[in-house]
């Protein structure tokens, strides 16, 4: 067997009986739906049309939020349908960013995911979804896809239909039949800041009361049916992940970077092993680590349940692969530092920990390198974000946590002198990371074209709409071209201090002041690197979510 639902646009009246059938059935609580009518005006007074489209589920072939859920509650039948349980659920919305079509929410009562089942126990008792019951002029139609003489089949073969996101490859088994152009693309039709038809319109992440319309009705900002293409009603629905995302990026970019930093260049013989610098850089790597930990925790809905990642895994989705990987890179960063503890103060005798040392350190460096990277292909597997979707992704991570790595060295160098080769290399990966990261970022992510209308509408609220400060300001201007100014005019003082003649008592002010100057630029220029890379993240996060997908 293998279920799908056809919708008969031509037949739709927009009376919304399958949305409150499906919520009386389902008990789906205020503010958020299954099953929603999304109604589209065309034309311009007085040569007007208004279409309508159920919208729910689309019960996908090849589904995206199964791949990507880390505990299977998110699952798919055998007859096709794909099914949630939300006893299993720890509410990380993975699978609402997996989703292109928008169909998943958080309930509000549980904290779970929530979505159309196809009304499945009502299916294995024979019955039919109450919203093909109650549709008064059957536009509704629900069966077996896999059998020829049924209603659905036959439907199919006598109409055309149209699909929403077929670009997506996930084969929806929701078909409509006179589908509109400006309903099934919801980039088709830009949002109306005033309202629809029947009830104010709220911003996706904002609460009751804010962006609200002049009234109740207020069909558009000209005349009465002036556009020629609107969205009259629809859906909203909320950002699913905030800032503790863009957190968690940034500091496990900055532990997999000083790691990276610390056992490279000790194992490609550039620094020698100098323990209170290698046990201060492990310290912060391991705090941050543990950081990374409680900004994911804190970020799901159900966070008492977030060891189920490990006791119930979904081995396909990369949250698990990505915990598994930092519980690895965790558990190894910490024996070693542990172990060079216990020689520094001696409780330890150096020969067993110091034949371990280049072991522990190589094996580090491939798991540092997937803690950097993982969540590349972690957003990969979220369908429904297509910025997300770049190829550059796991080199651009790989290339900010060398960069935020270095950057911490630099902030630590005041409080805890570097030695010079490992100053040095940290200077020198801080600025050609800089620039190799500028030319990922412009030219790169953003000055090619993008491959589909939802990657491009971010971009653009990236580079020109709501993010843009983040971008320009944040990103460029405070965390890359005020970082290299800062280091270019401190290597002009050295240059100048070094040259300077001594005081009458001796004493070397101006090579004094020249380092001086060059610890505190140095140090700043790593802060400032770190807060334009987190409002980079921050934007490269959001953006994408704001997009609409129904």
């Amino acid at each position: 067997m293998n279920y799908g639902f056809l919708i008969r646009n031509d037949r739709c009246i927009g009376c919304h009986a399958c949305s409150t059938a499906c919520k009386a059935e389902n008990e789906v609580p205020l503010g958020v739906h299954r099953t929603w009518v999304k109604t589209v005006e065309t034309g311009a007074f007085p040569d007007v049309r208004r279409h309508f489209q159920v919208t729910r589920c689309n019960h996908c072939a090849n589904p995206p939020c199964v791949a990507i859920c880390p505990t299977q509650a998110m699952y798919q039948r055998r007859d096709g349908i794909v099914e949630f349980d939300p006893d299993r659920c720890i509410g990380c919305k993975a699978c609402l960013q997996g989703c292109p079509y928008d169909a998943i929410h958080i309930d509000p009562e549980s904290g779970t995911a929530a979505k159309c089942h196809f009304c499945a126990h009502r299916v294995e008792l024979g019955m039919e979804p109450p919203c093909v019951v109650v549709c008064p002029e059957h536009a509704i139609i629900a069966g077996d896809l896999d059998d020829g003489d049924s209603e659905i089949s036959r439907m199919l073969a006598q109409h055309k239909v149209t699909v929403r996101k077929p670009e997506q490859g996930t084969r929806p088994k929701l078909f409509y039949v006179d589908g509109e152009e400006t309903g099934l693309h919801p980039g088709a039709t830009a949002p109306d800041p005033g309202g629809y038809a029947w009830t104010e319109r709220m911003g996706p992440t904002t609460g009751p009361g804010s962006n609200a319309s002049d009234g109740p009705i207020r069909i558009g900002s000209g005349r009465v049916a002036g556009e020629m293409v609107r969205t009259a009603y629809d859906v909203e629905h909320r950002v699913p992940w905030h800032w503790p995302v863009p957190a968690y990026l940034v500091t496990k970019g900055v532990a997999s970077g000083l790691f990276l930093l610390l056992a490279g260049g000790f194992l490609a013989g550039l620094i020698p092993f100098h323990a209170p610098t290698f046990l201060a850089g492990g310290l912060l790597a391991l705090l941050l680590l543990a950081a990374t930990t409680v900004l994911l925790v804190a970020d799901l809905e159900r966070p008492e349940r977030f060891l189920w990642v490990l006791f119930k895994p979904h081995t396909r989705s990369w949250l698990v692969r990505g915990a598994w990987i930092l519980i690895a890179f965790s558990s190894l960063a910490g024996a070693w530092w542990v172990l060079e503890g216990g020689l520094w103060l001696g409780w330890i005798p150096p020969g067993p920990v110091e034949a371990l040392r280049p072991w522990l350190l190589g094996a580090g460096i491939p798991l540092a390198g997937l803690t950097a990277t993982y969540t590349a292909f972690l957003f990969g597997q979220a369908e429904g974000r297509d910025l997300w979707q770049s190829p550059l992704l796991p080199a651009h991570l790989l290339v900010q946590a060398l960069v935020a790595g270095a950057a911490a060295l630099l902030v630590m160098n005041p409080f805890l002198p570097l030695p010079p080769d490992l100053l040095v290399l940290s200077w020198w990966t801080f600025v050609v990371g800089l620039l190799v990261n500028l030319v990922v970022l412009l030219p790169g992510e953003f000055g090619m074209p993008h491959q589909t209308d939802g990657a491009s509408e971010a971009a653009e609220s990236i580079l020109r709409g709501r993010y843009r400060r983040h971008f320009w300001g944040g990103a460029v201007l405070l965390g890359h071209v005020a970082p290299l100014v800062l280091l270019g005019l401190a290597a002009i003082v050295q240059t100048a201090g070094v040259g300077a003649p001594p005081l009458p008592n001796g004493t070397d002010l101006g090579s004094w002041a020249a380092v001086a100057v060059g610890l505190v630029s140095c140090a700043l220029a790593g802060v400032l690197a770190l807060i334009g890379l987190y409002l980079y993240e921050y934007a490269f996060v959001m953006a994408p979510q704001r997009v609409r997908n129904s």
